[in-house]
């Protein structure tokens, strides 16, 4: 058998775009061919499925997933929207968000893990389904909550099926109290977070380099007032809370019932709850926030295409 070296695997790699594994697997098995070993790659759907990895994929699913007193959230991408809504695309990032709950809920041990129906890393899942679909996909965003007593709620806004659509809230509430009682009042908390996107669950807890952005935009508009540095303060300040009072969960407008804030809601739930109630965790993902998506030019592609 030939012998396998360093630099055959990187001019494999750099031919196909496969991963560093499976290029050192494809000449193993053709004994060093590197034409071979390309078709090796091809014919697994390897070659194919990386060279995709490069389009955006700012589409797809969010799923949830929950079991006894955990819940996780996960971001699976698609380029297009037709096939997020492809049945086999749907089966998949529920598969994903099932084999999530049995992690610590970071992508790297979501992509790690076993997914059950193919016996394969749900990694190597992905990039199978990437070659048989045909269009890029990724395990881009996972979060898990936990509590030791209480209930994770969830929520998924505008359900496209059991657990999937473009929109999942996760929130953690713990408390001795009656669990039935206890998730109602969680999945309405977990709707009003979809719907007002808090920054923390309290005010202290808003990222210091947030409001410190926040409180140099407040100190500029109202120096632009001309008036004293101790007025300038004051006002500063008074902004401040308010920014604060829009931005952490507690202290926000319940979007149920505008007339009292999520903590006096919380506080009302637990004579139902029969408990003291606290909300121990939150997480919410929108699926392709934050992603750069490609903007094309119709027109142009097809007249290229044409003129090819």
């Amino acid at each position: 058998m030939s012998e396998i070296t360093a630099a055959m695997v990187k001019e494999l790699r750099e031919k196909t775009g496969a991963g560093m594994m499976d290029c050192k697997k494809a000449l193993a098995e053709t004994n060093g061919d590197m034409e071979a070993a390309i078709d090796w790659l091809r014919a697994k759907g390897i070659a194919k499925a990386d060279k995709k990895s490069g389009r955006t994929a700012a589409e797809g699913l969010v799923g949830v997933s929950s079991e006894g007193t955990k819940a996780v959230v996960v971001e699976v991408n698609s380029e297009t929207d037709f096939v997020a809504r492809n049945d086999a695309f749907q089966d998949l990032v529920r598969g994903i968000a099932k084999v999530a709950v049995s992690t610590n809920g970071t992508v790297d041990a979501v992509a790690a893990a076993t997914y059950p129906a193919s016996g394969k890393s749900v990694s190597d899942t992905i990039k199978d389904a990437i070659a048989t679909i045909g269009e890029n996909m990724n395990l881009r965003r996972s979060v898990a909550l936990s509590v030791e007593d209480g209930v994770v709620a969830t929520y998924i806004h505008n359900a496209v099926s059991d657990g999937l659509g473009k929109l999942g809230v996760l929130v953690a509430l713990k408390s001795t109290g009656d669990k039935e009682a206890l998730n109602a009042i969680g999945r309405q908390v977990a709707m009003h977070i979809a719907a007002t996107a808090p920054l923390a669950i309290r005010p202290e807890e808003v990222d210091a380099a947030v409001a410190e952005r926040e409180r140099n935009v407040f100190i500029e508009q109202s120096r632009a007032s001309g008036k004293p540095d101790n007025i300038i303060e004051k006002m500063v300040e008074g902004r401040m809370r308010k920014f604060f009072e829009e931005v952490a969960l507690l202290s926000q407008a319940f979007v149920i019932n505008p007339d009292l804030t999520v903590a006096a809601a919380l506080k009302e739930a637990e004579k139902a709850v029969g408990a003291p109630i606290e909300v121990a965790g939150m997480a919410r993902l929108l699926l392709g926030e934050g992603v750069e998506k490609e903007e094309t030019d119709f027109a142009a592609e097809v007249a290229a295409a044409v003129k090819g």
